[in-house]
C-alpha cells in the first residue's frame, strides 16, 4: 500500500473551513490561501499541481463519493465539460466575484451597512448574524468574509450536487479556479 503523504488529507483542511464559517465569518479570510495558491503555482511552475495534488475540495469530494459512497458515479454531461459552459460559469463566477468586492468597497467608503447574510447560490440570502459579533473589525472586513464564505460556500453545495449525481470530482471539470489555472498553464507554455 502507497504511504499517503500530508496534502492527501487537505480535504480535513477543506471540512474545516466550512464548519469554522458557520461558528465565526472571519475565518473566511482562510480561504484567500485556496484563491491564491492555485494561482501562484500556475504561474510559477505552469502546471495544475494545485488541483491534481493539493486541493482539498476536490479531495473532500473524493472521499464522499468514493470513500461514503455518496456518489451515483455517472458519467457528467459533455455541457458541463464544453468550453462555453466552463468559461461561461468562470465569467458568471467572476462578476459575482466583482460584485463582491464592490459591496465591500461600498461598506468600507460608509456607503453601504454591513449585511450579515451569506447568499447561497447567488440568490438565497441566508441570516448569519450568529457567526459574527459586532465591531471585533471594521464592517468593510466582516462584509468581505460574509461575500468569499458565500462563494465558498457556494461552489461546495455545487461540487457536493455533482459529486451526488455523478462521478466524484465533477466539480474539478468545470471549477472556476480550474478553469483560469488551465489558461495560465495555457499561455505560459505558448
Amino acid at each position: 500500500m502507497k504511504k499517503k503523504e500530508w496534502y492527501n488529507y487537505l480535504w480535513i483542511f477543506s471540512s474545516i473551513y466550512l464548519i469554522l464559517g458557520f461558528i465565526n465569518i472571519l475565518f473566511a479570510w482562510v480561504g484567500l490561501i485556496c484563491f491564491f495558491v492555485p494561482l501562484i503555482i500556475s504561474i510559477v511552475k505552469g502546471n495544475k499541481t494545485y488541483c491534481n495534488k493539493y486541493c482539498g475540495r476536490g479531495q473532500l469530494f473524493e472521499v464522499l463519493g468514493n470513500k461514503l459512497k455518496l456518489s451515483r458515479r455517472k458519467d457528467i454531461p459533455a455541457f458541463l465539460r464544453a468550453k462555453w459552459f466552463r468559461y461561461g460559469f468562470l465569467i458568471f463566477f467572476l462578476t459575482m466575484f466583482v460584485n463582491m468586492l464592490f459591496i465591500t468597497y461600498l461598506v468600507f467608503a460608509g456607503n453601504k451597512g454591513l449585511k450579515e447574510v451569506v447568499t447561497l447560490l447567488w440568490t438565497f440570502k441566508l441570516p448569519w448574524n450568529w457567526a459574527y459579533t459586532e465591531n471585533i473589525v471594521a464592517p468593510w472586513i466582516a462584509q468581505f468574509a460574509f461575500g468569499f464564505y458565500s462563494v465558498m460556500l457556494t461552489s461546495s453545495v455545487m461540487g457536493i450536487i455533482t459529486m451526488v449525481l455523478f462521478k466524484p470530482r465533477s466539480w474539478c471539470v468545470y471549477c472556476p479556479m480550474g478553469t483560469m489555472t488551465q489558461m495560465i498553464c495555457r499561455g505560459k507554455h505558448h
